[in-house]
C-alpha cells in the first residue's frame, strides 16, 4: 500500500484527499505545516509528498529544499501559483512534477501513479536522517549539529554546504557543483568562496582544523565528507 504525505493547510481540501486516495488503496498521511510534514517525512518514509506551496510557517520551496537534504522521495506539488517562475523555482528546487489549482482528481491520481513507479523502480538507499562521527552528530532534519554537549551555530550558507557533503558521503563534490547550488550558476568560478566556508566549518567541527579528518579537500577538484 504506497504511502501518501498530504502537505496543506486547506483542511476541505485535506478530506477530499484522503478519501479519494484512501479509496485506491493509499495510505495518507497528513501535515498541516512545515515542521509537521519534516517529521512526518522522516519517522513515516512516504513514498510521495504532494505539497502545497503556501504553508503557514515557511515556503513550500523552501520545505522542499530541506527534504532534498536527505531524501529523494518523489515530491508532487499542488499549488494555486500558475506562474512559469513558481514552477521553475519549485522544480528547481527538487520537486518532481507540478499540477496547479483547480485541479482533475484523475490527472492528479495519473501522476500519483507514475511517482510511485518511479520510486519503486528507483529502489534508491536513502541518506540516514542522522549522520553520527567520532567528532560530531547531524540532525538533517532539525538542521542541528552537535559537537561533545554543545550545539554547534552554522550560519545558513556553513549549513547548505555542510548538508551537500554528508548527502553524498565518501564522494568527491566538485568544486563547482558546490558553488553552483549553494551560491547559484553565475559563481561557478569563485573557487575562493568554498576556500573561505570550508575553513569555517573545520574550525567549527574538525579537532584539528589544519588536518582535516572528516571535511576532505581534494586538490584542484572539490571536497569530500568521509564519515
Amino acid at each position: 500500500m504506497p504511502r501518501v504525505l498530504v502537505v496543506e493547510d486547506d483542511a476541505q481540501l485535506v478530506r477530499a484527499l484522503k478519501i479519494n486516495l484512501e479509496a485506491r488503496t493509499y495510505e495518507v498521511e497528513e501535515a498541516s505545516d512545515a515542521g509537521s510534514a519534516l517529521q512526518l517525512a522522516a519517522t513515516r518514509k512516504p513514498d510521495v509528498i504532494v505539497l502545497d506551496l503556501g504553508l503557514p510557517d515557511m515556503d513550500g520551496v523552501e520545505l522542499i529544499r530541506a527534504i532534498r537534504g536527505w531524501s529523494r522521495v518523489p515530491i508532487l506539488v499542488l499549488s494555486a501559483r500558475h506562474l512559469s517562475e513558481d514552477k521553475v523555482r519549485a522544480l528547481d528546487a527538487g520537486a518532481d512534477d507540478y499540477v496547479t489549482k483547480p485541479f482533475s482528481m484523475d490527472e492528479l491520481l495519473a501522476r500519483l501513479r507514475a511517482a510511485t513507479r518511479r520510486r519503486q523502480a528507483a529502489a534508491e538507499a536513502e541518506v540516514p536522517t542522522t549522520v553520527a562521527t567520532d567528532g560530531f552528530t547531524i540532525d538533517l532534519v532539525a538542521k542541528k549539529v552537535q559537537r561533545g554537549t554543545g550545539t554547534v551555530r552554522l550560519t545558513p550558507t556553513e549549513w547548505h554546504l555542510l548538508e551537500i557533503l554528508v548527502s553524498n558521503p565518501g564522494h568527491l563534490v566538485s568544486q563547482r557543483a558546490l558553488l553552483r547550488e549553494v551560491w547559484g550558476p553565475t559563481y561557478q568560478e569563485n573557487s575562493n568562496y568554498l576556500r573561505v566556508y570550508m575553513a569555517q566549518l573545520r574550525r567549527k567541527l574538525e579537532a584539528d582544523p589544519a588536518h582535516p579528518r572528516y571535511l576532505i579537500t581534494e586538490a584542484g577538484m572539490g571536497y569530500r565528507f568521509e564519515p
